[in-house]
């Protein structure tokens, strides 16, 4: 089965006005777009491009009328401002906290819900923006505290203070996020630290970081906490693996992101949002580590594979021109495709513009064309 797609994108306040129109090829509506959903999340699931009325619209119902299900959602994601700061849970936290929210009788649609499926929620973000900019992870804690030292500002010794050896870093998360004695006092020496230093050899992208933040979320206790964060800044084609538990924020840009089809949450600040903070130390891996950059495989000239650590989801990048001579990309199952530029054919029948999507559910797709495109594929992960 080879079909057109199509979806309008999701209004949220972060999103960019003309970022995914202009990828697209469509008129900007006016409004904040920040998300295009490709899939059959009941969310936002994508509509089926037919000119037949008595045809199912709907991709999620029609696959639903054949009991089966994506195991990824493709997205085009806007950010004109930062997202809030959030980890994701296991797939047997987020069992057990499905199981417990349901037990407390607490409505799938309730504000401050944590849990809305059974599944856990890796992804991947792919720049398409020069740059797209993210915090991701934890850094090493050396490199935390040689930043904020080098300001000497004495207001910001207690936190320096705090920041010893590894094992005190789930600690120091729980004590800026519930805003614990002083931390207020941080957050505004930080801003102030961060405003002095702009244009000084000192500064970096992590104060720009706290500029930024304190502009959308002044007072904010995530100011601080980006402090311990990398912020990770990708040129076009590079990408980022967040897998469960990292604490990450996608701040501005324009990217493909996959994940795991799931809309399971927990929050830790930059939101007006529910947070709840012991449910997010909970799932959360407060672990310093590298940047969490992932490296594509050249599968084929001009065609590169993102493989993550699960089987929800992989990315496939056919580069402009890559398939000139046609391609034949193994995926195992469904896929949906996106054209970003160009043009391109698809099972030698569908011709997909710039803007376009498609769903196939081959073992295999061929492509050929000019044109450039991302392929989400996957599985359901076992038990």
């Amino acid at each position: 089965m080879l079909l057109r797609i199509e979806n309008t994108p999701r209004e949220y306040a972060w999103g960019s006005t003309t970022a995914i129109a202009e990828l697209l090829g469509t008129r900007p509506s006016g409004a904040p777009e920040a998300e295009l959903w490709l899939g059959d999340h009941p969310g936002s699931p994508a509509r089926i491009v037919t000119d037949d009325p008595s045809t199912v619209s709907d991709l999620s119902a029609l696959l639903r009328a054949r009991g089966e299900k994506l195991p990824f959602l493709l997205k085009v994601l806007a950010a004109a401002e930062p997202l809030s700061l959030q980890a994701h849970p296991t797939i047997a936290q987020a069992r057990e906290g499905f199981a417990r929210e349901n037990a407390a009788c607490v409505a799938l649609d309730a504000s401050d819900r944590n849990y809305k499926d059974e599944l856990h929620k890796p992804e991947l973000i792919y720049a398409l923006s020069d740059p797209f900019i993210a915090l991701a992870g934890f850094r090493p804690l050396a490199d935390s505290r040689a930043a904020l030292v080098a300001v000497g500002e004495p207001a910001l010794q207690p936190l320096i203070e705090r920041l010893d050896d590894d094992a005190a870093l789930p600690g120091v998360v729980r004590w800026l996020i519930e805003r614990g004695e002083g931390v207020d006092a941080i957050v505004d020496a930080l801003t102030a630290a961060a405003r002095t230093l702009e244009g000084d050899p000192r500064d970096s992208e992590s104060w720009a970081t706290v500029r930024r933040l304190a502009d959308h979320y002044p007072g904010d206790p995530g100011i601080a906490l980006s402090m311990l964060m990398h912020t990770v800044v990708l040129r076009p084609g590079e990408a980022l693996y967040l897998p469960t538990g990292n604490i990450h924020s996608y701040q501005r840009g324009l990217a493909v992101e996959v994940m795991a089809a799931s809309d399971n949450v927990l929050r830790g600040g930059l939101t007006p949002k529910h947070v709840d903070v012991p449910e997010l130390m909970r799932v959360l891996d407060a672990r310093p580590m590298a940047e969490p950059r992932i490296a594509p495989v050249e599968i084929a000239p001009g065609v590169q594979r993102f493989t993550p650590d699960v089987v929800d989801f992989a990315l496939t990048v056919v580069e402009a021109g890559a398939a000139i001579g046609g391609v034949t990309l193994d995926t195992g199952g469904p896929a949906i495709v996106l054209c970003l530029e160009g043009e391109l054919l698809l099972q030698g029948t569908l011709v997909l513009a710039r803007g376009q999507a498609a769903y196939a559910d081959g073992p295999s797709l061929s492509v050929h064309g000019t044109g450039r495109a991302v392929v989400a594929t996957g599985h359901h992960p076992a038990g």
